[in-house]
């Protein structure tokens, strides 16, 4: 049996100071980021000179950082649903399937998961070429959502695996029918797996790179993409304030998780 933090005497002290230097080491770099974002200089100097807001004026007159982030929210969001829509009928038949290769399937399923995303990019690139996808919405959500789609089936593969279907079966005997418990009684109780699994394919797109450079064009480019491109032609604080928001708007995204998820809990 596991020792508890309050049972393991002095010891746990340096486990403490172990995990707030392993938390700094983590944490150094973005705040860095965030102070050059505020920084008087206009190359990526630390420590700034002084202070201004001027990078963030800049970042949000430019229509181009405008249209990446909106760009970025729309292929977003659009991965969000169709991975919850493709995924949770592949976690019901992965789940309560009986069909043979269903264990060969929940491995196909995880691949992307596995192959190194360059080798995942080269290969969309080449057959996106041939469909005329590339540099199209329908390119970018549909490469965003080969990636995302295996975090949103294996969160609603657990929720469903640690759900009591006798529960679901107990409905069925006193009149509902086979589609109305499912509705009724297991989505609800497997939410927070649904929801886990749209915010990670949220996440995993909004903060995509590498696909996005394969799959992008000079008129249709993500935030990621954006940064990357400028990135290679200007220092600018501007990048910092750019990376700045992208980190913000994660955090957000994160705290919005666990405050939900904490008010689903009984």
């Amino acid at each position: 049996m596991l020792l508890s933090l309050n049972r393991m005497g002095p010891g746990r002290y340096a486990l403490y100071s172990i995990g707030v230097l392993v938390a700094l080491f983590l944490l150094f770099p973005i705040l860095f980021i965030a102070l050059l974002s505020f920084g008087s200089s206009q190359w990526l100097q630390f420590p700034p000179p002084g202070w201004t807001l001027k990078w963030y004026r800049d970042f949000f007159d430019d229509p181009r950082w405008i249209a990446a982030i909106l760009t970025s929210l729309k292929v977003g969001l659009c991965v969000m649903a169709l991975s919850i829509a493709l995924g949770l009928p592949a976690a019901f038949a992965l789940v309560r399937g009986s069909f043979p290769g269903r264990v060969a399937l929940r491995a196909f399923f995880t691949s992307p998961m596995i192959v190194p995303i360059v080798i995942l990019a080269i290969a969309l690139y080449a057959v996106f070429l041939r469909l005329g996808l590339n540099g199209t919405f329908i390119g970018f959500v549909a490469a965003h959502l080969i990636l995302a789609l295996p975090f949103s089936i294996i969160c609603i593969v657990n929720a469903l695996e640690g759900f009591d279907e006798a529960i679901e079966k107990a409905a069925i005997v006193c009149g509902a029918s086979k589609l109305e418990a499912i509705c009724r009684i297991t989505l609800p109780s497997i939410r927070l797996g649904i929801f886990a699994g749209a915010l990670f394919s949220f996440l995993i797109s909004w903060d995509e790179v590498v696909l996005g450079i394969f799959m992008a064009s000079p008129s249709l480019q993500t935030l990621p993409v954006k940064m990357w491109t400028t990135l290679r032609q200007d220092l600018s604080p501007v990048i910092a304030a750019a990376s700045t928001l992208l980190i913000v708007v994660t955090m957000a995204v994160m705290a919005l998780a666990a405050f939900i998820r904490r008010r689903s809990e009984p």
